[in-house]
């Protein structure tokens, strides 16, 4: 059977193209050969389900490894601390089973031991634990324990209390039989299991993972992790692609967030090239067919999507801290003890540049904006509406007029918004611009916001039109000299990008300003400036 981009479930190596993950492995087994006891908590659909099931096996010659999804327990297995002790003993001998079904009489009377007092009516953490105990002490290897799904478990007391079983094991190991490593994986880490509590069980958290050691394995695809795996693609497809420029739009668009990754491979390996007629791939792989995979993703519904957006209603304060950090360009400093930017980076939505928040990768980032563009109250307002009404003059022989955009987007931000305060232009005005810009595009580019250029002066919005690309500055007016810096800046930055023209566009407070739009050239290079 032919190997295929997976993002459903774990990733099998013998049916999926993936990346190489043995440092990864490598890493952990440190951890485990230490005797830690740790938590991988990662965001939804980063891959911890396939690495820790890819871990299992790796450990398996040195230890014998119980690895336990709490999925499977359902709502029953945690109403009393005696069903949840009876459920636990039983899918623990359920797992010893699957990986080891081979042991010594004395490990094995052990485990019926534990199977056979699990029955019993009045079965406690307690007595759980002392069973875990004795099979620990008969073992002829250390035993290492994997939970997986452990969010689905930490919405009650038992799980709390479970964990402080865990913990006074982990106390007391030189004194009695225990585990040798306990690994617990989740979105949320567990020290921030009071998110999980219902506000009125708080009073219940009291740190009983304190213990857990820090987890700094990087899960995040490399470039070279990703152009190892399109290697793989290419020798059984002979596709022709520049393996090199593909791995690199691909990690600068998602930052080797795992899912994203592999779901756009997979868009172009089955969708790209299926809309394209060509069975042979080629056309899938290069730059086009990137950007058409792109604008596909963005489109779609999908689980991980849908999660991220729900936490915007379940967290209002990462809500505001998100939009804020979007449309105007304020800075937020990252600090590991801020409640919302720990919460933030815990579900994958932020990420530490240079000490400031930044919004995890262009993917993310065009979706939220996408989001927050398409509101009814967004919608409702009048520049969206002109953008409906103009839409339609801005696209030429498939090439986007962009000055045209600018010229008619003066023209209504002005007959519009051209009263309102300095604060509105400050905090609206770049929010405005995509709102006018997103109608026009939408279904054929797409566009993100360059963040190292991303503050409260100056925003670069790069936008993807057919194959083309167009780059636009959007600055608060803050005088002459500035103003001159700032074309100076836009001259470097199309350096950057070799293309010989870029747009600017300048919120002015001044009230002799003169509004239009404008043509510099500087050093062979056309700027477009227009000014609101």
């Amino acid at each position: 059977m032919a190997k295929v981009f997976n993002t459903t479930a774990i990733c099998v190596p013998g049916e999926h193209y993936m990346v190489n993950i043995s440092g990864r492995l490598k890493e952990i087994k440190e951890l485990v050969d230490a005797g830690k006891y740790f938590t991988v908590n990662r965001a939804r659909q980063y891959g911890k389900t396939t690495t820790l099931m890819a871990l299992s096996h790796y450990l398996k010659s040195e230890y014998y490894v119980v690895y336990i999804d709490f999925q499977i327990f359902g709502s029953a297995d945690f109403s009393t601390e005696y069903d949840f002790a009876s459920s636990f003993a039983s899918a623990f001998r359920e797992a010893f089973d699957l990986s080891a079904p081979s042991r010594d009489k004395r490990l094995e009377n052990a485990l019926d031991d534990l199977e056979k007092n699990s029955l019993g009516e009045k079965y406690s953490l307690r007595l759980l634990f002392k069973d875990l105990r004795s099979v620990c002490a008969s073992g002829d290897k250390p035993i290492v324990l994997i939970i997986d799904e452990v969010d689905s478990a930490s919405n009650n007391q038992i799980f709390p209390d479970f964990l402080s079983q865990i913990r006074a094991q982990y106390i007391k190991r030189f004194q009695q039989s225990a585990f040798k490593s306990v690994i617990l994986a989740g979105v949320y880490d567990i020290k921030n299991l009071k998110l999980k509590l219902r506000p009125d069980e708080e009073h219940k958290y009291n740190s009983p993972w304190n213990i857990a050691a820090d987890f700094k394995v990087d899960m995040s695809f490399s470039q070279s992790d990703i152009a190892g795996m399109l290697e793989e693609y290419e020798a059984d497809y002979h596709t022709g692609m520049d393996i090199g420029e593909i791995s690199g739009l691909l990690y600068d668009y998602t930052s080797g967030y795992p899912f994203l990754v592999s779901r756009l491979c997979q868009l172009m390996d089955e969708d790209v090239s299926r809309n394209r007629g060509n069975e042979s791939k080629r056309d899938a792989w290069t730059k086009e067919g990137f950007y058409e995979a792109i604008r596909m993703l963005l489109a779609e519904k999908n689980t991980l999507f849908e999660s991220l957006i729900g936490k915007l209603h379940d967290y209002p304060e990462l809500n505001v801290m998100l939009r804020t950090l979007l449309f105007t360009g304020r800075s937020f400093s990252y600090s590991a003890d801020g409640s919302v930017t720990d919460m933030a980076s815990m579900f994958g939505f932020i990420k530490n540049q240079n000490g400031n928040v930044a919004v995890s990768n262009r993917i993310f980032e065009t979706r939220l904006y996408n989001y927050y563009l398409s509101e009814d109250e967004m919608q409702s307002t009048d520049i969206y509406k002109a953008s409906l009404n103009d839409k339609n003059q801005f696209v030429v022989n498939g090439h986007l007029n962009m000055r045209l955009i600018l010229e008619k987007f003066v023209v209504h931000f002005n007959d519009i918004y051209g009263n309102r305060e300095e604060r509105f232009l400050e905090e609206e005005g770049r929010q405005y611009f995509l709102l006018y810009l997103r109608p026009i595009i939408n279904g054929v580019g797409n566009y993100y916001i360059e963040s190292r250029t991303r503050n409260l002066r100056r925003t670069d919005v790069i936008v993807d039109y057919s194959g083309e690309r167009y780059i636009v500055e959007m600055k608060i007016w803050h005088g002459e000299e500035y103003n001159r810096r700032g074309e100076r800046q836009l001259f470097d930055y199309l350096e950057d990008y070799r293309t010989d023209r870029g747009y600017m566009l300048s919120f002015n407070f001044n009230k002799k300003k003169k509004t239009g739009v404008r043509e510099i050239v500087l050093q062979e290079k056309k700027i477009i400036e227009a000014v609101v």
